[in-house]
């Protein structure tokens, strides 16, 4: 816990002395310096908290850092409290951060459903015909072999195969958008599929790859539907 405290104190230390846009030639100050400036860019590149819009009072901040540091000062909250204030406010930024998001992703949706050729099952999964044919489809049980790429709206490829035979995939063990998009489909036909965070991963996202409240497009190509149960060991594919 103090480490934590102190780690993320000293963070947000660094944070204040960027804000203030300090110039002072590092290269060539005494080595103290060159060592907390160097530290400073290390805890910055892995305790970045830019993205979540917080503000700080930066004066409080050094105060805080220099409590925690300093043997002979004593800090105005314990470290549990200190951490309540934190787990708060980071909770109210990802807050924050979602709301918008899912604000961000009602209008898109709603654009891209008015676009011509596309197609919204009851669920309110998107999808577009690539390449259609005629055949067997899926169940929800089976196995299927695909081509697939998923990025989200923003262009960002988060998730593709890259295997040159496809990769095979249980269509139980996916998110709802891309188990009910698959089922549509038969053996050689490609499906551009939009697939709302509430059939995807929803307000949690997945952290550092999918955020709150994110639309997936994913393209899917079908090479092979397989019901043998037998064929398929759950445990290898994790």
């Amino acid at each position: 816990m103090k480490k934590l405290t102190l780690v993320f104190c000293a963070f947000l230390c660094v944070t204040a002395l960027h804000a203030k846009a300090i110039q002072e030639d590092f290269r060539k100050a005494d080595e103290k310096s060159r060592l907390s400036y160097a530290l400073g860019m290390w805890i910055g590149t892995n305790y970045d908290l830019s993205d979540l819009g917080m503000e700080f009072d930066y004066s409080a901040l050094a105060e805080g850092v220099k409590a925690v540091m300093e043997k002979d000062i004593e800090p105005q909250f314990s470290q549990q409290e200190a951490m309540e204030i934190i787990e708060t406010a980071l909770y109210n930024a990802m807050e924050k951060i979602a709301e918008e998001n899912r604000a961000v992703e009602e209008e898109y949706l709603f654009k891209n459903s008015q676009r011509s050729g596309m197609y919204i099952t009851p669920s309110g999964l998107q999808y577009e015909i690539l390449n259609e044919t005629e055949g067997d489809k899926p169940e929800n049980y089976s196995i299927v072999r695909v081509h697939y790429s998923g990025k989200l709206t923003d262009g960002t490829i988060f998730d593709e195969s890259y295997e040159e035979d496809g990769a095979y995939i249980p269509l139980d063990m996916v998110i709802p958008g891309w188990t009910e998009g698959v089922m549509l489909m038969s053996v050689g036909s490609k499906y551009r599929f939009y697939i709302p965070s509430n059939l995807a991963y929803g307000k949690d996202g997945i952290q550092g790859y999918v955020p709150a409240f994110s639309t997936l497009i994913f393209e899917v190509e079908l090479l092979e539907i397989i019901n043998d149960d037998s064929f398929f060991d759950p445990y290898s594919y994790y």
